[in-house]
């Protein structure tokens, strides 16, 4: 039991529950603070968003700035002086200069220009590239937009993405894009916590489950027993049990925690777009959230989705979709016939929800959907799919990928029992029972193709590097994991939608580079969840070797999620093609998730000279160590 008004300062004493998660009537930036100056646009309504600027020069200060979403005042890190931080506009084809200057007393900085294409010294990633912007300094970038679409910025900084530095980033094109559209907006989603965000992830550290509320009750095992028989509901729980999680630990940090905004504003504030009857409307949807997987629907309309991560895809039209931390999708709307509609964002927990409201006038609301039920993680979703109650996995007649997603072994790996003891009744084993499956270190071929692929595609037994064997970071392996490109996600399967899957994804402009991969590296995602430990191949990142391309070939990354949760992975500095279940291209995009217990595929072009970060866009996950530098390097 948690007991959370024990001994805690008085600004965290207990706010009522709805009053937290919905937040303020007209929450943001604190206003009656006596004696601050704030720049006159932070005194807009919450409700009409940051402020745009455009042009080709930027002037950018970051300090920190009083806030109150919840009743709280709590300072934010802040450009501007404005949460979000104001919306960039440029054009493809020009070059930016933006003067960065840290106002913060006693913490470094820097800003990364998520999925924007540009020289490593201008990433701004501390430590890679650059050093980190010093308080009292500035630091100039510069760069010529060779993309246009929808990105964003954020700081690359500890925890202060998590304190309010991120914002929006739109590059019109220079040549006219294959969609059109009348109006647009940015909806750029978040979530915000009163705590300090360095206590928040020393919390995570101590007691990975503390936001996980939801164990599973009697009831729910009295209802298992009467649909499974009792020796399959005992085995459910104690396979649970033995992975040290439960079923509905979908996410680390949830509305428990947090208030998610939209635009930087809270639900009950309710930002407001507008729109005239018959236009179309592109949405351009933003997940800056530092731990956060949305799930959008705009009741009552169809959204066309026409671009992902900035780019143009062939336009799919679905009810709903999943966006993951860091990756946008662009959507076009009609709104007609009704004055207001809501934009619904729920967490992927289902533990609360971001809103706006798309209308014809300010103030007007529509009605708020109910939150979906709980989803319950199934062992099929680990990839354990012989299972014993393998029956529990709800049909998925709409994608038919539910199910058999072969079977995974997990246990705390210091634990190693000997395979013969485990046995395949359950379909788990502890990570150092399989030491039959360590050794297999990435090798390069002279030509991989397709067919080096194509057993481990399609359900072949997965072999894990030998730096997870026996690693007390690790307490979970899947054995035998498959792309799932078509399954729209936990919790979102046969909800009666249509909701989007990685699968609709197909870019405009095709695989521009169009060679073969000349070589493979795969790299598994690790963790272990009541360490809070995080990492590739079981090395956290401190430990970790760079990861080295040459520049100008072509490689084809290949990841493996051997853990329980989904993580959003980007790669700093090239564009990440995603290849379909077949090894085909499929999409480009600058972030890849990787819901548990897949293995999907990219290739890159290795030509940006320089180092670059590659890691888990959870905020708390790459900080626990899931993180390695790339290195791309001219061959000697």
């Amino acid at each position: 039991m948690h007991h959370h008004s024990s001994g805690l300062p008085s600004w965290q004493a207990p706010l009522s529950r709805r009053r937290f998660v919905q937040g303020l009537a007209l929450g943001g930036l604190a206003l009656g603070t006596a004696g601050l100056r704030l720049p006159a646009h932070a005194s807009a309504d919450a409700r009409t968003g940051p402020q745009v600027l455009a042009g080709n020069s930027f002037d950018l200060s970051i300090g920190s700035t009083p806030v109150n979403f919840t009743g709280r005042t709590r300072p934010a890190i802040t450009v501007n002086g404005s949460l979000p931080a104001p919306i960039l506009r440029w054009r493809q084809g020009g070059t930016v200069t933006l003067r960065v200057a840290n106002r913060l007393r006693d913490a470094m900085t820097s800003i990364h220009w998520h999925g924007i294409i540009l020289p490593a010294n201008m990433d701004g990633v501390p430590g890679l590239s650059f050093d980190g912007i010093a308080p009292g300094e500035s630091w100039l970038y510069r760069f010529t937009l060779g993309q246009s679409g929808s990105y964003w910025y954020h700081s690359h900084s500890l925890f202060q993405e998590q304190a309010g530095l991120y914002g929006a980033i739109i590059v019109d094109p220079a040549e006219p894009l294959p969609y059109r559209w009348d109006r647009e907006h940015v909806v750029l989603l978040s979530d915000w916590t009163d705590l300090d965000p360095g206590r928040l992830f020393r919390r995570l550290k101590i007691d990975s489950a503390y936001d996980n509320r939801h164990q599973p009750t009697v009831g729910e095992f009295v209802r298992d027993v009467r649909t499974h028989g009792w020796a399959a509901a005992l085995a459910d729980r104690r396979d649970w049990a033995r992975m040290r999680m439960t079923p509905t630990d979908l996410s680390d940090v949830d509305a428990n925690t947090y208030t998610y905004l939209m635009n930087g504003a809270t639900p009950a504030s309710n930002w407001t777009g507008l729109f005239r009857s018959g236009e179309k409307v592109l949405l351009r949807f933003i997940n800056a959230g530092a731990m956060t997987y949305f799930d959008v629907r705009i009741p009552g309309l169809k959204m066309t989705v026409v671009a992902a991560d900035g780019l143009p895809v062939h336009p799919v039209t679905v009810d709903e979709f999943r966006i993951a931390a860091a990756e946008t999708f662009d959507v076009i709307v009609e709104p007609s016939g009704q004055d207001a509609y809501t934009i619904f964002a729920q967490d992927m927990g289902r533990t609360g929800f971001a809103r706006g409201t798309l209308a014809v006038r300010p103030g007007l609301e529509a009605p708020l959907p109910p939150i979906d039920p709980r989803p319950r993680l199934t062992m099929a979703d680990m990839g354990h799919g012989d299972h014993a109650m393998h029956g529990a996995a709800p049909a998925n007649a709409a994608h038919g990928t539910h199910a058999g997603h072969g079977d995974a072994h997990a246990g705390p790996a210091a634990h190693g029992a000997p395979p013969a003891q485990t046995g395949h009744g359950s379909g788990h084993a502890p990570v150092a029972g399989h030491a039959a499956h360590a050794g297999h270190e990435p090798k390069a071929s002279a030509h991989p193709g397709r067919d080096a692929h194509a057993h481990a595609r399609h359900g072949g037994m997965q072999a894990h590097p030998a730096s997870e064997a026996g690693n007390p970071l690790v307490d979970m392996q899947t054995m035998s994991p498959t792309p799932r490109l078509d399954d729209p996600g936990i919790g979102l399967r046969d909800n009666g939608r249509r909701v989007l899957a990685y699968a609709d994804l197909a870019s405009i402009a095709g695989d521009e580079d169009g060679r073969d991969p000349g070589r493979e590296v795969e790299l598994h995602l690790t963790g272990h969840m009541e360490k809070f430990s995080w990492s590739f191949d079981g090395i956290p990142f401190a430990g970790a070797e760079p990861l080295r391309l040459n520049y100008g070939e072509r490689v084809r990354i290949v990841l493996v999620n051997d853990t329980m949760m989904t993580h959003p992975i980007p790669m700093h500095g090239v564009w990440s093609d995603l290849e379909d279940a077949d090894g085909d291209f499929m999409v480009r995009k600058h972030t890849v998730d990787m819901p548990p217990g897949t293995r999907r595929a990219f290739r890159v072009r290795a030509d940006a000279l320089g180092r670059w970060a590659f890691h888990c866009h959870l905020l708390y996950h790459m900080e626990a160590g899931m993180m390695r530098e790339v290195r791309i390097e001219e061959t000697a």
